[in-house]
């Protein structure tokens, strides 16, 4: 995934594409925060690619987020800026599931694990994000948790 982002740096560059190179620079920022706030003489000494995942993940949010602020101020400009950036990185997350497979996944969680009732909400996710991370919106996943749990 790393050695992915920084090729599209370099190709970015390569193109003067300077719209994807800043956002692209953004992304490569983040994840060198991440590397640097792991404790000193960690190993391995980079996070890996979960983790990754998950950071871009966290970027989508934020931008979807902004987009609806945005919205509301009558701000096009800035609307259309940070889909444009939503785009950008989504390029390096795999594939969402669908509402369907999502609830397929979280059925096959459930009960492969026989969990049963809200106080098991906690294990269900966890074992779900170590599963599906980059895969699943855990937004989504909650609700559909709480709902099968009750």
């Amino acid at each position: 995934m790393r050695d992915r982002i920084l090729q599209s740096v370099k190709d970015a560059m390569k193109s003067g594409n300077k719209p994807r190179l800043a956002t692209l620079r953004l992304v490569t920022a983040a994840i060198k925060d991440r590397d640097l706030a792991l404790p000193a003489g960690s190993v391995p000494d980079t996070v890996g690619e979960s983790e990754i995942l998950s950071l871009l993940q966290k970027m989508v949010k934020q931008r979807r987020e902004s987009i609806t602020l945005y919205k509301d101020a009558n701000r096009q400009d800035l609307v259309d800026q940070e889909a444009f950036e939503i785009a950008i990185i989504e390029e390096f997350l795999p594939r969402q599931m669908s509402d369907g497979d999502l609830r397929k996944a979280i059925t096959g969680v459930i009960g492969e694990l026989g969990l049963s009732g809200l106080k098991d909400m906690g294990k269900a996710m966890g074992a779900l994000k170590e599963r599906f991370t980059g895969q699943m919106d855990f937004a989504k996943a909650n609700g559909v948790v709480k709902e099968l749990l009750k």
